[in-house]
């Protein structure tokens, strides 16, 4: 038996549904960094910054990537059709990739723009405007940054808090929906890029040392460039499909057999597809039942597993007991 959501088409109603649905945490960084591309870009046209510039070009790269995520998380959100019956989880992983050559491409001119620095130095005015801008794109990006390891904690089911929260949300990272990755990883590039430039602007003021402002603007590119790396790399695996981590196949593995009827699981294939999982089981049910109890045993549980938002279709065999237990925790196979 197969079972999966059906898709509700393009409806005005079900396209806000859709966007409801939609990556929170992109949606928010778009807007925020829209904002400090702006800003940032007026005061580099103005004090002529090296450091300033580079920031400029990693909020207008964060805020055109993250715009097409969001797009990306809302059309990956429609569920299976008869055309497209895996559903358009992989979507937003497409998305992604066209959001890794973006990135590439502004880290090319942000570390070309840096070189230029180191070999003809300039003098930038204008201190306190600079000042005032990356301080504003400190705490936003900060915040960014922070709404989008709670969005980890809150995807991967996570309960960190405080202190814990930013070791847990790199902990957790790989589990969570690659829009929410993205904006993670950016962020921190994005929050780490307004210091390093923070401190170059303090620096060449106070102390003249004016080739801080190439070398900030090239560590600025090259950790665009790492973002660009790690985001390609797990959206390169999402494509291919990868299987689902332990504790997701340990949860419905558990679900399954808190059933009263089902003995043993015979094969378990979970995809991770996204921040959804297609599930591919072959259950072991108790000796002696009739055709329609064990019908309806498997019923109950397709609608058990689909009740779970992360779960996006079923597909369930059933076999009758064997009296060989099978299923064993990944530990045990392991050893």
């Amino acid at each position: 038996m197969n079972m999966r959501r059906v898709d509700g088409g393009f409806g005005l109603k079900n396209t806000w549904q859709l966007i409801k649905k939609g990556n929170t945490s992109s949606a928010i960084a778009a807007l925020g960094n829209t904002g400090l591309a702006i800003i940032k870009a007026f005061a580099a046209s103005i004090s002529g910054s090296g450091t300033m510039f580079a920031s400029a070009m990693h909020s207008v790269a964060d805020a055109v990537n993250q715009g097409f995520v969001f797009i990306g998380s809302v059309l990956a959100e429609r569920k299976p059709t008869r055309k497209f019956p895996t559903g358009f989880g992989r979507v937003i992983n497409l998305v992604c990739m066209v959001a890794v050559i973006v990135v590439t491409i502004m880290a090319y001119e942000t570390i070309l723009k840096g070189f230029k620095l180191l070999k003809h130095p300039e003098e930038s005015t204008n201190f306190w405007l600079n000042f005032i801008v990356l301080m504003i794109a400190v705490i936003i990006d900060g915040s960014i940054l922070i709404k989008a390891m709670k969005e980890i904690m809150k995807e991967t089911q996570s309960t960190a808090k405080g202190l814990g929260l930013f070791p847990a949300a790199f902990k957790n990272a790989g589990r969570a929906a690659p829009p929410t990755r993205l904006v993670f990883y950016e962020d921190i590039v994005a929050t780490l890029g307004a210091l390093f430039a923070l401190i170059a602007i303090i620096v060449a003021n106070f102390f003249g040392f004016l080739v801080l402002d190439g070398i900030a603007t090239i560590l600025i590119g090259c950790l665009m460039v790492f973002v660009a790396f790690k985001v390609g790399y797990d959206n390169m695996v999402g494509l291919i499909g990868v299987a689902a981590p332990k504790d997701v196949e340990d949860k419905i593995s558990e679900m399954i057999l808190r059933d009263p009827d089902v003995r043993d699981i015979n094969r378990l294939r979970i995809l991770q597809e996204g921040r959804n999982y297609h599930v591919e089981a072959y259950i072991e049910l108790k000796k002696g039942m009739s055709l329609a109890d064990a019908g309806s045993t498997k019923l109950r549980i397709n609608t058990l597993l689909l009740n779970d938002p992360n779960i996006s279709d079923v597909t369930l065999g059933i076999l009758e007991d064997d009296g060989v237990k099978i299923w064993k925790p990944t530990e045990e196979l392991m050893k």
